[in-house]
């Protein structure tokens, strides 16, 4: 066992976060009891970069439990918490992650997990499938394929497949309707809130909020703000999604429009500037900027500390720019992923809606291993359907079924 992490001893602290979603988490509970029986990884070694928290941590004890040999660092260099990656440490695993590593740490991170020569590769961002494309295609002949969890990563993977690039499957998890549906929306909805209300203990009710992108994510999050009372305005580039804004009761308008009137600025579009500059000078006092997208260039904090004429903490994860019209301008968690950054990322049992998707995805790639001939493969629709239907036996829900009549009618 190898590791890198903050603090071994931090472990007890982390094993009660990871028992209470344990304890949350119906699904990811019966596939580990499944997985113990069946070994179904027996052998083979799992590279993993997920947000490194309680809910991630009881994946990878799944997967472990499955008899993977499991090698884990985190996705972003602030949502990583150090007793929960104490915890899988102490629980036999390979970690590689630490809170508020620099840049080089966090790439020298995935490096560590990428050099075992990893079977399967579970990845949130395509940060490791570019790795091991770009610096060491010789391990690619170990890889039966991937899982994507996010949006951003199958862009970049679609990228990749479009140039002839990609060189193993890699499955599609954000496209499941029990992922992309209530992760995307229900998750991002209430954790992105949660992050932002924690950490600035400030109302909702009655301020402008601006919510870029109008996706699954920005619905959720949209939907969140006005159930707080917010008056919320969208900023779209689709003119379709900008129709459904419009139609579901929201002000559309450009960004430059917005950035004078928003209160909160949250995007969640998983592409670059979205706030820049002009923006910045033309914001009101005191306006909030984050972001709930992967990545942190949605919002330009480089610019605005470069245009700043004082930068401070304000309050613990939040940075306050000063800039020379007098104005100042607060961005939450250097403009990384409010909602795991500021806070601890989706419910649980959102999350175990998501992470059974990977683990049964994982199953498949193992199950059909050699005999996946595309490289970008969606989630087999009889594993998402699973997934619903052990989701509704946890809610005691019952619904109908189709008659042998009823399916011919419909030419089943």
């Amino acid at each position: 066992m190898a590791s890198n992490i903050r603090d071994a001893g931090l472990w007890k602290s982390g094993q009660m976060k990871i028992n209470w979603v344990e304890g949350n988490m119906p699904l990811l509970r019966g596939i580990k009891a499944e997985f113990e029986q069946t070994k179904p990884f027996a052998g083979k070694k799992v590279a993993l970069s997920v947000h490194l928290e309680a809910k991630t941590a009881f994946l990878c004890l799944t997967l472990a439990a499955g008899g993977a040999e499991m090698y884990i660092t985190g996705s972003n260099p602030l949502s990583t918490q150090d007793d929960v990656a104490a915890a899988l440490v102490h629980a036999g695993l390979n970690v590689y992650a630490t809170h508020g590593c620099t840049m080089e740490e966090y790439d020298d991170n995935l490096r560590r997990v990428i050099e075992v020569g990893p079977n399967i590769i579970i990845d949130d961002g395509g940060d490791l499938v570019n790795l091991i494309h770009n610096e060491y295609p010789e391990l690619i002949k170990n890889v039966i394929g991937g899982c994507e969890e996010t949006t951003t990563g199958i862009h970049r993977l679609i990228n990749m497949n479009r140039k002839g690039e990609l060189k193993f499957p890699m499955v599609m998890v954000n496209e499941a309707d029990c992922k992309h549906m209530f992760d995307n929306r229900y998750g991002t909805g209430q954790s992105v809130w949660d992050g932002i209300n924690r950490t600035t203990n400030l109302i909702v009710a009655g301020k402008d909020v601006v919510v870029a992108g109008y996706g699954w994510c920005g619905k959720g999050a949209a939907m969140r703000a006005k159930g707080l009372g917010a008056r919320v305005i969208i900023t779209e580039v689709d003119p379709i999604r900008a129709m459904e804004a419009v139609m579901d009761g929201y002000r559309v308008m450009t960004m430059d429009e917005a950035a004078k009137i928003g209160d909160f600025f949250v995007t969640v579009t998983g592409d670059c500037d979205i706030i820049t500059h002009d923006h910045f000078m033309s914001m009101k006092n005191g306006a909030i900027l984050c972001n709930a997208g992967h990545f942190d260039v949605e919002v330009d904090v480089a610019e605005l500390r470069k245009i700043a004429v004082r930068s401070f903490e304000a309050r613990h994860n939040i940075m306050g720019y000063e800039l020379s019209n007098g104005k100042t301008l607060y961005v939450i968690a250097e403009g990384r992923l409010v909602n795991i950054c500021a806070g601890d990322g989706h419910p649980a049992e959102i999350m175990d809606m998501s992470f059974a998707i990977q683990a049964l995805s994982a199953l498949h790639l193992v199950q059909n291993s050699g005999k996946l001939t595309e490289k970008l493969i969606a989630v087999p629709r009889e594993v998402d359907l699973a997934v619903a239907r052990r989701v509704l036996a946890c809610w005691g829900v019952t619904i109908d079924t189709l008659t042998d009549k009823q399916r011919a009618y419909l030419g089943e």
